[in-house]
């Protein structure tokens, strides 16, 4: 947003802001985002519902383009912002109230896919872990990631920040069932990968050469015995000896690079 000192609407004073010290919390059916690409992003999607915008002068100047004259904006120190956020959260002077985005569905991600891969989450909890692997989806054009609804975190500014702007840009597939979701998207052509480090063939050696889903585990027990059944083929990623396994985000994006330079 353009560096000028549009006139926009100005609510309370900084040093009386609510919303729950160190907590990050919304109210029912809203996110609180924070963090530079994270605001941005989601000021620039018209799916977004906005509710308002706590933020420095430095922060609001930092934005690419004119916020609506009439957005609501409450000007505030960065000692104050922290306060809206989770403990120790790097605001970066920006902390935006939105609604939640709408639900995605996976008929209408597997309709528009193409051959874009797609990245399925079993119990991947972690909402830092999930960001990041949202950025790299982002990253490597993934169609949309596949999660269970009760077993992923929720949308959350961990998530949002993590994600440094893919929340607004990578479709989230949220299912009740896993392993039926998976037979759905075999239905649909895709060849299903699960990354386990005990298995005996290499990620290279299992790629195909058509539409790929790359299943992923949560850090420690790793895949569940019915999603791993539900995979047309278990896969490592060929590292050192020196490391037993790599981060589930880290994993995630070799392998989605893997998936682009085959």
């Amino acid at each position: 947003m353009a560096k000028r000192d549009n006139k926009r609407v100005l609510r309370g004073r900084a040093g009386r802001m609510q919303g729950g010290r160190g907590s990050g919390k919304a109210g029912a059916g809203q996110v609180r985002l924070w963090g530079h690409h994270a605001v941005e992003a989601a000021l620039k999607n018209p799916e977004r519902q906005h509710r308002k915008l706590w933020a420095t002068r430095e922060g609001v100047a930092s934005l690419d383009g004119d916020l609506p004259q009439d957005f609501a904006v409450e000007y505030a120190d960065p000692h104050d912002l922290a306060r809206l956020v989770a403990q120790g959260a790097p605001h970066q002077g920006l902390v935006l109230e939105c609604a939640a985005l709408e639900d995605v569905f996976l008929d209408d991600v597997l309709a528009q896919a193409d051959d874009r891969p797609l990245v399925i989450l079993d119990q991947v909890t972690d909402p830092h872990n999930v960001g990041a692997i949202l950025r790299s989806a982002a990253a490597f054009d993934v169609a949309a990631i596949v999660t269970q609804d009760r077993h992923a975190p929720p949308e959350s500014g961990v998530v949002g920040k993590s994600a440094s702007g893919a929340l607004e840009s990578v479709p989230w597939v949220r299912v009740v069932n896993l392993a039926r979701a998976m037979e759905q998207i075999a239905e649909h052509g895709y060849w299903r990968i699960g990354l386990a480090g005990d298995a005996e063939t290499t990620l290279a050696e299992a790629l195909p050469t058509g539409k790929v889903a790359l299943v992923f585990g949560a850090e420690g027990p790793g895949m569940r015995q019915n999603i791993a059944n539900h995979c047309d083929a278990l896969a490592r990623l060929p590292i050192g000896e020196a490391m037993e396994s790599l981060n589930v985000s880290n994993a995630a994006a070799v392998t989605l690079y893997a998936v682009a330079t085959r």
